[in-house]
Order: C-alpha cells, then sequence, then structure tokens
C-alpha cells in the first residue's frame, strides 16, 4: 500500500502544481492556458483555420471552436471567412492579444519541456510508458487533452 501512495500523492503533488499555476495565470491575465496556447499558436503562426489549430493543440475543432468562442467575447481574436473558400473560416490575433501575451508569464511546461528534452531517449520513453499505463489505470486514455498543463475543462 505504501507505493501506491507514494504514487497517488506525486499525481496530487502534479495536479496542485498545475492547479496553482492556473489560478496564477488566470489571476495575471485573465486567460486559461488552453486559450493562452491558442493565442500564442496564432501570434507566432499568423491566421490558420480551427481544423489546424485543433491539430496543432491536439483538440476536437469543437473543444476549439468553444475556446475560440471564449476569446471573441473577450476581443482577443478575429473570425474571417477565406476570400477563397467561404467554407473556411481564418482566426486571428487582435492587439489587445499580443499585449497580453507580451506580459504572460512562460507556460508552466516550458521548465518541464527542457528538462525533459535534456533526459537520455530511454529515460524519456520510460517516462511516457509509465504515464501512458497510469493514464490507462484512470480510464483516461480516451479523454480529449491538449500538451497544456491545465486543470479543469479546457473551455471554461
Amino acid at each position: 500500500m505504501e507505493k501506491v501512495n507514494e504514487v497517488l500523492v506525486t499525481l496530487r503533488r502534479i495536479i496542485r502544481a498545475t492547479d496553482l499555476y492556473s489560478k496564477q495565470l488566470a489571476k495575471n491575465t485573465g486567460l486559461t492556458s488552453p486559450q493562452m496556447l491558442l493565442l500564442q499558436i496564432l501570434r507566432n503562426k499568423g491566421q490558420q483555420t480551427v481544423g489546424v489549430l485543433a491539430k496543432e493543440m491536439s483538440l476536437s475543432q469543437a473543444t476549439v471552436t468553444t475556446i475560440l468562442d471564449r476569446l471573441e467575447k473577450k476581443a482577443l481574436i478575429i473570425r474571417e471567412r477565406s476570400t477563397s473558400d467561404r467554407r473556411k473560416v481564418q482566426v486571428d490575433v487582435t492587439d489587445s492579444a499580443v499585449e497580453i501575451l507580451k506580459d504572460a508569464p512562460l507556460p508552466l511546461q516550458y521548465q518541464f519541456t527542457q528538462q525533459f528534452n535534456d533526459l537520455q531517449e530511454w529515460e524519456q520513453l520510460m517516462m511516457i510508458s509509465s504515464l501512458s499505463r497510469i493514464a490507462q489505470m484512470m480510464d483516461a486514455q480516451h479523454i480529449d487533452a491538449a500538451p497544456v498543463l491545465d486543470v479543469g475543462t479546457l473551455d471554461r
């Protein structure tokens, strides 16, 4: 039972760190991590379609559309119909979003990413395998999730 408790405590620490960061991000910017990631993608890559954004974020188009709806209400993105194909909608950031991104803290996963990339390949694969197994044991392998450390629903 001791090993089980160690795993559960470690998972709880990860969840807690993510929760604290999410609250700090919301307090400082009024945005969630997925909203921030979406804005960063648009800023870095320029105008994109919902489908491209969904693929980039590893989320469904419906989830991305909901995130975009919330960003549009905050006047942080604009949507325009493509002139070449009226079925496609192009999304871009507004000047307000660019200003928010200038002062935004680094994503929580930034430090993790740097340290993970410094690991040997066998260590990376071991971590991926272990975490995948944990997700399966928690019946979470089919949950829609972006490569963003955040808690709660992605479209809040």
